[in-house]
């Protein structure tokens, strides 16, 4: 047994504070054992460079390549969908709506191009190697701007690396965006391990501490001596542990959904007692949180916190099932499937997203992060302990997000806040849907630490 075998033990064994409440995130998907028909990871995708045994520390260059046999069987799967009967409501309280989701897939089948959402990869820098024994893929693009610092970008559930590509733009070169040049960034933008092209662990203990700590070894293998580190959802977990990991030349982190809520508001959230002496604005994030977990938004959650394999098995048999179960997730909740042409993401930006799940066959190996963090709430500051972060944080609060959480919560949460804004558009996906937007905030956040 590893040494991270032993901690996801011990982590898992403390139900560290309010996490059975919460679950992990309000945001986050799945795959494994592909048909024999489809070409699995890593067949179906083409690094350059062949990795040495005992050259571990290896940059490889990457190209995506996915076989046509591998599009064809999607294809031919979408066609051949089986749809259960309509919802017996108006909304979506039970779950995509048929018909939304009908049409999605009829596109996804016979309209959307993979190799679109292939190109666009594929027209930036990419690269593999290897850190603790998972082959890390992630996207490295430097800026032009002399003195551009470093920043890496973590995606989560049911994100990737597609999420955050249409930010490299905006922080790689700011001066075409409203920005100055000595603002500028480098970016990297890897895949968490056991998503996207990432290989998937074949041991237990890939949680947020240890991918911290393997985003810190690929900052130091890239030359970087001093960086930034930004992540949401999933991403944010990552981060977090990263502030308390302190590694030498993190000079500080930015979250969308901090662990902000203080110890004494977990029980309310069960149904328990409010704490007395609550603001207006506290008062109503706990109504707005009990309201939300009332209505059983995190019921895909407690799924794949307990088991991330049974969900697996259908996901990674049906591209419909799949599509299904990623659309329960609520920063998809006001998304117009689209119909509305001016909306960000697009239709074929989501299912670039979804495809990538399918075609590498990670819908298992992703859900089991969930299950890596069962015990743990991801926005209980107890939880997170973010009292143990020593770099300087901040925030951005989306007006659209499930969990929008008080400047006093944060205030207390994180001493190192330098940095805590609400902005005036996007939610869950807000790097995806506001990415001039969100590149802005990471600029204002990281101002004074440069």
């Amino acid at each position: 047994m590893t040494v991270f075998q032993k901690i996801a033990e011990l982590v898992g064994a403390l139900r560290l504070a309010f996490g059975a409440v919460l679950g992990v995130a309000p945001g986050l998907v799945l795959a494994t054992g592909a048909h024999a028909a489809v070409p699995t990871f890593p067949a179906d995708v083409a690094s350059t460079g062949p990795l040495a045994a005992s050259d571990d520390t290896a940059i490889r260059p990457f190209r995506a390549t996915i076989p046509q046999a591998a599009l064809d069987d999607l294809r031919k799967r979408l066609r051949a969908t089986r749809l259960p009967d309509a919802e017996t409501v108006a909304d979506r309280s039970q779950g995509a709506q048929l018909e939304q989701l009908r049409k999605l897939l009829q596109y996804w089948g016979d309209g959307y191009d993979w190799r679109k959402g292939e190109a666009k990869l594929n027209a930036l820098p990419q690269f593999m190697t290897k850190i603790d024994g998972v082959d890390i893929h992630f996207i490295h693009v430097r800026s032009r701007h002399k003195n551009a610092l470093p920043i890496i970008i973590s995606h989560g559930w049911p994100g990737s690396v597609f999420e955050q590509i249409k930010l490299i733009g905006p922080l790689t070169d700011p001066t075409k965006y409203g920005g100055r040049a000595e603002d500028a960034f480098d970016v990297v933008i890897p895949s968490l391990p056991g998503f996207g092209f990432s290989s998937r662990p074949t041991e237990a203990g890939w949680g947020s501490e240890r991918i911290g700590r393997a985003w810190d070894v690929l900052m130091k293998r890239l030359g970087y001596a001093r960086y930034f580190a930004q992540g949401g959802d999933w991403g944010a977990a990552v981060v977090e542990a990263m502030g308390r990991q302190a590694p030498a030349g993190l000079l500080g982190i930015h979250t969308n959904l901090p662990a902000t809520i203080p110890p004494e508001i977990g029980p309310a959230l069960g149904g328990g007692p409010i704490p007395p002496g609550l603001s207006a604005q506290e008062l109503s994030t706990v109504e707005a949180l009990r309201g939300f977990l009332k209505d059983g938004n995190l019921a895909y959650v407690t799924m794949m916190n307990a088991r991330p394999q049974a969900v697996g098995y259908a996901l990674t048999d049906s591209p419909a099932g799949l599509a299904g179960w990623m659309l329960v997730h609520p920063g998809f909740a006001l998304w117009s499937y689209g119909d509305d042409p001016d909306q960000s993401p697009t239709k074929d930006d989501v299912l670039d997203d979804f495809s990538l799940y399918w075609l590498t066959n990670t819908s298992a190996s992703a859900a089991r992060i969930y299950w890596e963090h069962r015990s743990l709430s991801l926005i209980s500051s107890a939880a997170l302990r973010t009292s143990e972060i020593s770099v300087p944080v901040g925030i951005t609060v989306f007006p659209e997000e499930v969990y929008r959480p008080p400047e006093s919560w944060a205030k207390r949460a994180f001493p190192k806040l330098v940095y805590f804004h609400e902005a005036d558009q996007g939610g869950h996906f807000a790097a995806w849907e506001h990415p001039e937007l969100f590149a802005a905030e990471l600029r204002a956040a990281f101002k004074s630490l440069r």
